[in-house]
């Protein structure tokens, strides 16, 4: 395990500079080949689940949004929590 990390240390330092960024290059390609495009019924049900995981955290960041407006209204201002609006 050491000497493949020395190993690979003392290819990179030989390499220089300019080869490092096109080993670099190349790796990415070699990843972006590996990528999978999803079927158009995969891309539908991500796209609903991301869809419903937003509208669930907007409702749920409105609800926390108005307690703690009518929390800090009552402990600062004085206002009463009941009626609600």
């Amino acid at each position: 395990m050491a000497e493949s990390q020395a190993n690979s240390e003392t290819a990179q330092k030989k390499q220089g500079f300019f080869g490092a960024i096109i080993q670099f290059i190349r790796e990415v390609f070699d990843q972006l080949k590996k990528v999978v495009t999803p079927s158009r019924k995969e891309l539908l049900n991500y796209t609903l689940v991301v869809l419903g995981f937003v509208a669930l955290m907007m409702v749920l960041v409105t609800i926390l949004d108005f307690v703690f407006g009518k929390l800090a209204g009552f402990i600062f201002a004085g206002s009463p929590l009941w009626p609600l609006w």
